[in-house]
């Protein structure tokens, strides 16, 4: 169990609504709840589990009529005592409710607190913990798909097998150092090169998920782009299903970026729609405008160039991550349209599915409805798979010059740390606090 103090947060959003729930969790949970409660029955000896109807009173007047749930330890959230307090919705209310629970004894809970402790009570691993919070902030069915995932432990346990296969490694290694007489022998060492290998080439495979991973958390950087009046704005309106930017036929209207927050098939987008690039302007904030463009170009996961069908110009070949939109079609006249294009008129919205298609088919992430089960790791597990690796090379390097076990045990220990901080397998406070400092308060 961790600490002896009881600790109490609203776990809905504040605000009004239908319901508003008060989570408090300790060892003295349900005395506490028990202080503030008048019902049928107390809560003192009341089975975990069970909902009792009653009243919330402080300071000799009744505050709300409430039902209480109580959970019992080790079968909680938390791993804790646990009671739920649900109310009715409002901001006035749920804050006499709680302010009721600070006064029978509860301290105020900390961003994350709660799920801290389920992690520090083993109700879960640091990978399902950082899962919690991806699945409220989730932007997308393919995001919130992604953190059940890994909330059930998928990614959890196949960090676990590489920590396995990793002392396994390092057992075979300590045993040498154990019996030095013996020496590692050429088939041995084999052996050893191969674990080292085979380590190495799961970890790629992790790492390989990272960047999808991040457009999963934060958004798919979407880059719209191209020349004066070729129709950016347009293409973001459309997308967006709404007004956002403003259309005008004078080159040089947008001279910012504007950025939104849009869904496509289940996978969020970060759309960005920026100046216009020309050869030369005069103006300044036009050329400020373009320096911008050009760095969020850099940035782009794709880049979404629009060229004016109407121009006719030669259309450039398109970068690695780019998209060509040929739109204003319907100026075409029935002209031929190259099969590298998209073709798009943003009046009525012609082509936009296809642009659609492209755009889902180049994240290559996979549409919600025939997405697997697939793991997507974060930036810090991105970090610690990197330095187990180098520590894997640098063990495999050691190997291959044959110094003594003693020097690839090192390396080999500093892969097995760095593994095992994913999952939350090392005491590291300052990990846990990163970690946690992002979470809303009352989960």
């Amino acid at each position: 169990m961790v600490g002896d103090d009881t600790i109490a947060a609203l776990a809905t959003p504040w605000g009004e609504g239908a319901v508003a729930m008060i989570r408090i969790s300790g060892p003295q949970a349900v005395p506490i709840a028990g202080k503030i409660f008048t019902g049928r029955h107390a809560l003192a000896g009341v089975a975990a589990g069970r909902v009792l109807r009653g009243a919330v009173e402080h300071a000799d007047r009744v505050i709300d009529e409430v039902l209480v749930t109580v959970f019992r330890a080790p079968k909680s959230y938390t791993g804790e005592d646990v009671v739920e307090i649900s109310g009715h919705g409002g901001p006035v209310v749920a804050d006499e409710v709680l302010r009721a629970v600070f006064a029978a004894g509860a301290h105020p809970a900390e961003p994350g607190e709660f799920t801290r402790r389920a992690f520090l009570n083993g109700k879960m691993d640091l990978t399902q913990a950082e899962a919690v919070m991806d699945l409220i902030s989730a932007r997308g069915e393919a995001a919130a798909k992604a953190a059940v995932s890994q909330l059930s432990g998928r990614l959890g346990r196949e960090i676990e097998n590489l920590r396995g296969e990793s002392m396994t490694a390092l057992a075979h290694l300590e045993a040498f150092i154990d019996f030095p007489e013996e020496g590692i022998d050429p088939e041995s060492g084999r052996a050893l090169l191969g674990r080292v290998d085979a380590l190495s080439a799961s970890i790629d495979r992790l790492l390989g998920t990272a960047d999808q991973g991040r457009m999963l958390r934060e958004g798919v950087r979407l880059v719209i782009h191209g020349r004066p009046n070729a129709g950016k704005s347009s293409l973001l309106n459309l997308l967006l299903g709404y007004d956002r930017a403003m259309v005008s036929e004078i080159p040089g209207t947008t001279r910012d970026t504007i950025e939104e927050n849009l869904t496509l098939r289940g996978i969020p987008f970060r759309v960005i729609d920026t100046a216009g690039l020309r050869d030369t302007t005069d103006d300044p904030l036009e050329k400020e405008g373009m320096r911008r463009t050009r760095e969020h170009l850099a940035a782009a996961d794709i880049a979404l160039r629009v060229i004016d069908a109407a121009e006719g110009a030669e259309i450039p070949a398109a970068a690695a991550n780019e998209i060509v939109v040929l739109n204003k079609i319907d100026l075409l006249g029935g002209r031929e349209i190259r099969q590298a294009l998209v073709p798009l008129c943003c009046l009525d919205a012609r082509g936009l599915d296809k642009l659609v298609d492209a755009l889902v088919e180049r994240t290559k992430i996979a549409p919600v409805a025939s997405r697997e089960e697939a793991v997507a790791i974060n930036a810090r597990h991105q970090d610690c798979l990197r330095r187990a690796k180098e520590s894997l090379a640098a063990a495999r390097a050691s190997l291959e010059r044959g110094d003594a076990p003693e020097l690839t045990a090192v390396e080999l220990r500093e892969t097995l740390t760095a593994i095992g901080e994913i999952t939350g397998g090392s005491d590291a406070d300052d990990v846990l606090g990163e970690i946690f400092r992002n979470f809303c308060i009352g989960k």
